[in-house]
């Protein structure tokens, strides 16, 4: 998506000014009069590349504007931990008016821990059972892949090993019923 100097030129002035015409001009297009110019650009507007590197670009700008996820939880960590501060208005014993920065209450930072905890929720019972499940087919799958790599030896010691207790217990079986 490789566009040339003007191109880029175009782009980052029609973004900035929204007038295809002029962006057109700015971008250093050899123009004869401004009906070539308004017609032109409205052609590089509809060029694949250039509308691909327009909406990179207003996505790009877009997602400076909006706070990521690791900038939320900075957040409630400052107020948590009492970095946070707001300015607050306060009466002064004579009247006037100062204003201070006032740290967050007790419920603010509670209400930030417990935000904070959402995003690490290991302590939820459900997913701790979700944990142990996970864990549980992981180990099945490890002795499925042991018993495939050793050839079904281990079942076969295992099944044999059933065998012999299970005609130990009918022998006995056997002898308590006559004596």
């Amino acid at each position: 998506m490789k566009l040339t100097l003007k191109q880029q030129r175009f782009v980052d002035e029609y973004i900035k000014s929204g007038n295809a015409t002029q962006s057109y001009i700015k971008a250093g297009y050899s123009v004869k009069n401004e009906n070539v110019a308004g017609v032109e650009s409205k052609r590089l507007l509809r060029n694949p590349k250039i509308k691909s590197y327009i909406d990179a670009k207003m996505a790009e700008i877009e997602s400076h504007k909006i706070a990521g996820a690791k900038e939320v939880l900075q957040f409630y960590t400052r107020v948590l931990r009492k970095d946070e501060t707001e300015p607050e208005k306060v009466m002064r014993s004579d009247g006037s008016e100062e204003i201070v920065d006032r740290e967050p209450s007790l419920k603010d930072r509670l209400s930030a821990a417990k935000e904070l905890m959402k995003r690490y929720p290991l302590n939820d019972p459900v997913v701790q059972a979700q944990l142990e499940r996970i864990k549980a087919t992981t180990r099945n799958l490890d002795l499925r892949n042991k018993n495939l790599e050793d050839g079904g030896q281990d079942v076969a010691d295992a099944v044999s090993g059933l065998l012999g207790l299970l005609k130990k217990g009918v022998g006995q079986n056997d002898e308590d019923k006559r004596g």
